[in-house]
């Protein structure tokens, strides 16, 4: 039995096989089935999950209200012009809520461990910076800071960078991103400490420390964020136990 032709372009039939060929010489085929397992794990694994109806129907009702599609005729018209029915739409709807019931149920678990070892990258430190060339000068300055000279007055007259136009301010900076003995100063500092001379690729910084951020879980963003890093690490476990064959009948 001869396989239908998958597609049609100017009205010439293309094979599965072709759009494969395509897909490998333009680098794209790893992507494309990696999309699909992907899709495949995630349809397997909620296969068997409900979802409340009124849940449901209160988030398309609540979509609609957002993007203006309170009409019928305009809510139709929307569908229409992505290529949707009212059945896909709603089942689509429903599926992303399955999807979340599934991360939490995954990543419930692996959060915390998974938190306590981002945690370094994700605690946050707002600073304050001058940067010069000599170890000497550096000591100067912080020898006129002790003394009582202003911080952001010495910043706009003697530092390298860029942000002495902002009296030297750099802004919330990640702990895990610093030089390590950078880090192990700025641990051991309190808010309107400085730290330093701190050599550095050359040059010498003095760091004054405006606030220290600490990361928690009961931060929204950062669990979210969590979450989908933990659940796409799983989701890559289930898909490389998987074994995969390709095999086209042209």
């Amino acid at each position: 039995m001869v396989a239908e032709p998958f597609l049609y372009i100017d009205e010439q039939p293309i094979s599965a096989g072709q759009i494969l060929n395509y897909l490998q010489a333009t680098r794209k085929l790893d992507a494309f089935l990696g999309d699909i397992v992907r899709q495949y794990v995630i349809e397997r694994e909620i296969q068997d999950s409900a979802v409340n109806p009124a849940v449901v129907e209160q988030a398309v009702i609540d979509f609609r209200m957002s993007n203006q599609l309170t009409e019928p005729n305009q809510f139709q018209d929307w569908l229409n012009k992505n290529g949707l029915s009212y059945e896909a739409f709603h089942n689509q709807v429903a599926g992303n809520f399955k999807i979340k019931q599934l991360k939490e149920t995954v990543t419930a678990a692996r959060l915390p461990e998974y938190f306590i070892e981002r945690k370094v990258y994700l605690d946050r430190v707002i600073l304050s910076r001058i940067i010069v060339a000599e170890k000497e000068l550096a000591e100067e300055l912080k020898t006129q800071l002790q003394e009582g000279a202003v911080f952001e007055q010495l910043a706009r007259e003697y530092s390298l960078t860029d942000d002495k136009i902002m009296n030297g301010m750099v802004g919330p900076v990640s702990r895990g991103s610093m030089p390590d003995l950078l880090r192990a100063a700025i641990d051991l500092a309190e808010s309107g400490d400085i730290v330093g001379p701190i050599g550095m690729e050359e040059r010498w910084g003095l760091f004054r420390v405006e606030a220290v951020l600490p990361a928690t879980l009961d931060d929204s963003q950062i669990k979210q964020s969590l979450e989908d890093e933990v659940f796409e690490q799983w989701l890559a476990e289930k898909m490389q136990a998987l074994p995969i064959k390709l095999q086209v009948n042209e």
